[in-house]
C-alpha cells in the first residue's frame, strides 16, 4: 500500500512558495498589460510546481547517494536517508515528476515556441545538476546564483512571456526582488547546514564565506529586494500602490533579519519556513499593487 506521508515529506511543501511566487508576479504583470490567459497561467503554475517537486526529490536522492545526509542532519527528514522511501522509489518519483513537467512544458512550448522549450530543458537539467551529475552546483558555491536566475528572471519573465509573447524592461526589473527573496530561502538552508556540508565536502557559498558572511548575505538579499520597488517608483516605472502594499511585509523582513543574527541549528528550520512565507506574502502584495 502506498504511504502518502513520506512522499509529502519528500516534496517539502514549505519550499513550494518558491515556485508559486514568480508565477503570481509574472501573471499579475500580464493582467496589467491586458494579456492575462487563465489556462496558460494555470499550466505555468503546474509546471513550476512539478519542477520544484522534482528538484526536491532529486536533492533527497543525490544527497543520499553522495553520503551528504548523515545522522547529524539538522534539516527536515530526508526520506531516502531515513529509509522511509527506498532510493529506487525516489528515483522513479523523480522520473515521473519530470515526465509530468515535460507534458505541461510541451503545451507551454506550443504556446511560447522555442524560447520556452529552451527554458524548460535548462530548468530540468539545472534541477538535476543542483546536487547530481559530475559537477553538482550546490557543492561549488553556485547554488545561490542559479536559484536567483531561475526563480527570478527566468520564472517571472517566462510566465509573463507565455501570456504576452514579449518582454519589457519593467518585467525584468520586477523579477529581481522575487529572485532575491527566493534565494534567501536557500541561504537559510545553507546556513543551517554549514557544519554538516563542510564535513561532507560540500562547499556551498555559506561554507565558503562562513556564518557571519552568510548572515550578511541574507540581510543584503532582503534589503535589496525591498529597495528595487522603491527605485522603480522613484523613476516613475511603477505606481505608488506597489510600494504601499509591498511595504506591508517589511516588518516581517526586518524581524527575519534580526532573528537570523542569533538563530542557530535546528531553529533555522523555522526561519526557513518563515522566509518562504515572506517571499510569498511579498509577491502577493507586489502583485496586488501592480494590478491596482
Amino acid at each position: 500500500m502506498l504511504q502518502f506521508r513520506p512522499w509529502i515529506l519528500a516534496i517539502r511543501p514549505k519550499t513550494l512558495p518558491a515556485a508559486v511566487s514568480p508565477v503570481v508576479v509574472g501573471t499579475s504583470m500580464a493582467f496589467v498589460d491586458k494579456s492575462f490567459k487563465p489556462a496558460v497561467a494555470l499550466a505555468t503554475m503546474a509546471g513550476a510546481l512539478f519542477l520544484q517537486i522534482g528538484a526536491n526529490l532529486a536533492n533527497d536522492y543525490f544527497d543520499y547517494i553522495r553520503g551528504i545526509d548523515g545522522v547529524d542532519r539538522l534539516g527536515p527528514t530526508r526520506v531516502t536517508q531515513s529509509g522511509l522511501i527506498s532510493a529506487e522509489a525516489v528515483k522513479i518519483g523523480i522520473i515521473v515528476t519530470f515526465i509530468f513537467a515535460t507534458i505541461v512544458g510541451s503545451y507551454l512550448t506550443f504556446i511560447g515556441g522555442w524560447p520556452i522549450f529552451l527554458v524548460g530543458v535548462a530548468s530540468i537539467l539545472t534541477a538535476l545538476a543542483y546536487t547530481g551529475g559530475p559537477y553538482p552546483l550546490a557543492s561549488y558555491g553556485l547554488g545561490d546564483i542559479f536559484v536567483f536566475i531561475f526563480f527570478g528572471p527566468v520564472a517571472v519573465c517566462g510566465t509573463y512571456y507565455l501570456q504576452t509573447l514579449h518582454l519589457t524592461a519593467l518585467i525584468v526589473l520586477i523579477s529581481i526582488p522575487v529572485g532575491l527573496l527566493v534565494t534567501a530561502i536557500l541561504v537559510v538552508n545553507n546556513l543551517r547546514d554549514i557544519n554538516t556540508d563542510r564535513k561532507a565536502g560540500r562547499y556551498t557559498l555559506a561554507v565558503i564565506i562562513g556564518k557571519r558572511g552568510t548572515r550578511i548575505e541574507y540581510a543584503i538579499l532582503l534589503v535589496t529586494a525591498y529597495t528595487v520597488p522603491f527605485i522603480l517608483w522613484l523613476t516613475n516605472m511603477i505606481s505608488g500602490w506597489v510600494i504601499l502594499l509591498s511595504m506591508f511585509s517589511l516588518p516581517m523582513a526586518i524581524f527575519m533579519i534580526c532573528a537570523i543574527r542569533c538563530t542557530e541549528g535546528i531553529l533555522l528550520n523555522q526561519a526557513l519556513a518563515r522566509t518562504a512565507g515572506l517571499s510569498l506574502v511579498f509577491s502577493l502584495l507586489l502583485s496586488v499593487g501592480l494590478i491596482i
